[in-house]
């Protein structure tokens, strides 16, 4: 699926839910936010269909996300559902890990090969003051599930000024050791995000380049099918950074979201997308035709300043 721009579209985040057992800061308010009613969320029946058109337009990768996907009942039958659909090539999921324990293996087995898993921080009280209700010990024991079941991990870290900048390093040495690539992504100002300072790539490197000397380019700068410039050593061990906010990447922008409740979303920081509900329940034709203009009309880029982000939230968008 090529856009006007001529990005090659290949992968969707698929959200499965807007709740989440955690509220981390830079995401929801303590007290949570309304959460869409049950028969707002797209079935499983629902998601599929949506992504067999989006793999007849040439999309091939499919990330489960939230919210915290696993708080959605039964989840590896999705993952079944759609890796048999022609055309996918990999399903893929992203999580806190909390719940990972009890299901990293039938998820597995139903064919989920990566999980990014999100580890902002190494310390225990960071963590429960982070996310305000986990625990460090709960999200290291999901990693060791999923890497036990044979599920290749990643670490996502947002980096953060005045809260976890001091512990960069430590996070790229833990996933050496542990075989884990982590990626920092750049803090991205929506919701209560908005309200926090994140770090630049620039600067995430120069910490990494003081104290990790001698790390190149990896792979011609991508791991995955994200946009991340990843860099590793000879002797082992990758890193990568993502900045969207100050390393643009949407030139080479491949993706698209499904919200929980059928939302189309071109580009994170567009308020509007293509609603699939009407086609999906009130037997409007026509879908895929419509779903391949909504593609074929992606935004140019991302402009953060130009909307008004700070009264969404990332558990509603799907992160």
């Amino acid at each position: 699926m090529i856009d006007r721009l001529g990005r090659n579209i290949t992968y969707v985040r698929v959200s499965v839910t807007d709740r989440c057992n955690l509220r981390c800061r830079y995401c929801m308010p303590e007290t949570g936010v309304p959460f869409l009613p049950h028969e707002e969320i797209l079935r499983f029946e629902e998601i599929t269909e949506v992504v067999r058109a989006l793999a007849k337009l040439g999309l091939r990768q499919v990330k489960l996300t939230g919210g915290e996907p696993l708080c959605r009942h039964d989840l590896p039958t999705l993952a079944r559902m759609l890796g048999d659909i022609p055309g996918i090539e990999e399903v893929t999921l992203t999580t806190n890990g909390l719940l990972l324990p009890g299901q990293a293996q039938e998820l597995a087995d139903a064919g989920i090969s990566r999980v990014n898993l999100s580890l902002d921080t190494l310390r225990p009280d960071r963590y429960a003051e982070i996310t305000r209700c986990g625990k460090l010990e709960d999200a290291l024991s999901g990693l060791q599930a999923a890497q036990k079941a044979g599920m290749r991990v990643k670490l996502n870290v947002v980096p953060v000024r005045g809260f976890n900048d001091d512990e960069i390093v430590d996070l790229v040495r833990f996933g050496r050791e542990h075989d884990c690539p982590v990626r920092f992504i750049e803090l991205m100002p929506v919701g209560l995000g908005a309200s926090r300072q994140g770090l630049s790539n620039a600067e995430v490197l120069d910490i990494i380049q003081k104290a990790m000397p001698g790390f190149t380019t990896f792979r011609g700068g991508k791991l995955g099918n994200g946009p991340a410039v990843c860099y590793g050593w000879q002797d082992g061990g990758v890193f990568g950074l993502i900045g969207a906010v100050h390393d643009r990447f949407c030139a080479s922008c491949n993706r698209v979201r499904l919200t929980a409740d059928g939302m189309l979303r071109l580009c994170l920081a567009q308020p509007d997308g293509l609603d699939l509900k009407p086609y999906l329940r009130d037997g409007r034709e026509g879908m895929q035709a419509a779903i391949e203009r909504a593609i074929y009309g992606k935004p140019t880029g991302h402009h953060f300043s130009q909307h008004d982000t700070a009264d969404r939230t990332m558990n509603g968008i799907g992160g």
